[in-house]
């Protein structure tokens, strides 16, 4: 359970959202028949080495409710206090995710991710604040709205979740606490918007590394993620450290020397028809400590030379991935 009421929820995340979040995906043993609980620790284990505040439990998986759950349980149980579990609200259903933010509240969760699934197709954002808010009078967690494309509501308004709407679920759901801002991409006008309208009442997230950076040196953004950077290994929390430090120009000579890794990234299928791709996620992570291995099918491939660019970005960037055959994601480095 939350360690504050609903109404202490904008409160807890003024406090706790300083920082970086990563994402976390869930690794099944070698016959997919079970989550791999020492590969979920080892990679807890690896964000809070890295410096990384929080982490999504990824729920964009083949793996059932029981299966999250336990998930969830087991990033709770490894962090004991020293990072925040995100849950990802994004199930088949409003009722699956009602029963999912629940679960994930009991098992100890402290922020929810709210997102909408492929198949919910509102014919007005009305219907978008109807869903939105029943997700969020049904749990007590801060919860973090997420304007961006993925969802296709960019056809009922360019900034896919626009001002009035998100005036709306701030004034009516006090456990509003975040926005992760990255309506109308990839145009930063809504997020640039959403901080001007309410970065006084909630915590205004750039999840985006390559946008985070320069405009954290502008206007004032306390939270990163949650995003792809255990990439990254530990810099984007460093850099974040810096820009809250003041120290612009350490941190900009930093995102300079990633750029030829950010490059990488650009060039690999990432999120073809709304779906990340996470098997390229996680083998990205996997090239600074993290686990790897086994995702349940039906999950988006890897490729030889998508793997080969990778490396090859961080090799230019200086950031000194594993030198562990491309071989040994598939197994991951806790196999079980």
């Amino acid at each position: 359970m939350a360690s504050y009421s609903k109404k202490e929820a904008r409160e807890w995340g003024r406090q706790h959202l300083i920082g970086v979040a990563n994402v976390t995906t869930p690794t099944m043993t070698s016959d997919f028949k079970r989550i791999n609980e020492k590969a979920i620790r080892h990679d807890v284990e690896m964000s809070i080495s890295h410096g990384f505040v929080g982490s999504l439990a990824c729920s964009e998986l083949a793996i059932s409710l029981d299966q999250y759950r336990q998930v969830c349980e087991i990033m709770v149980d490894q962090a004991a206090g020293r990072l925040i579990t995100i849950h990802h609200a994004v199930f088949n259903t409003l009722e699956e995710n009602i029963e999912a933010v629940k679960m994930a509240e009991d098992a100890g969760a402290e922020l929810v991710l709210a997102g909408y699934p492929p198949f919910f197709h509102p014919k007005s954002l009305d219907e978008v604040y109807e869903y939105t808010k029943a997700l969020c009078d049904a749990t007590n967690l801060a919860v973090m709205l997420f304007p961006v494309p993925a969802w296709g509501f960019s056809r009922l308004h360019p900034a896919d979740m626009p001002v009035p709407l998100l005036r709306r679920l701030v004034d009516d759901c006090p456990n509003v606490a975040a926005i992760k801002a990255e309506g109308g991409m990839p145009y930063i006008m809504s997020a640039i918007e959403v901080h001007r309208e309410f970065h006084q009442e909630v915590v205004i997230s750039s999840p985006i590394e390559y946008e985070y950076v320069p405009l954290a040196q502008v206007i004032p953004i306390p939270f990163c993620g949650t995003n792809y950077s255990a990439y990254y290994g530990p810099y984007l929390p460093r850099i974040h450290k810096l820009i809250q430090e003041g120290s612009f120009d350490e941190a900009t000579g930093l995102w300079y020397q990633l750029d030829p890794a950010r490059k990488a990234f650009a060039g690999v299928p990432m999120a073809s028809s709304g779906l990340i791709n996470r098997t390229i996620w996680k083998y990205q992570s996997w090239l600074q400590g993290y686990n790897g291995g086994p995702i349940p099918h039906p999950t988006p491939r890897i490729y030889s030379r998508d793997m080969a660019a990778l490396r090859r970005g961080l090799e230019a960037a200086g950031l000194n991935p594993t030198s562990d055959p491309d071989e040994a994601f598939f197994v991951g480095r806790n196999p079980d």
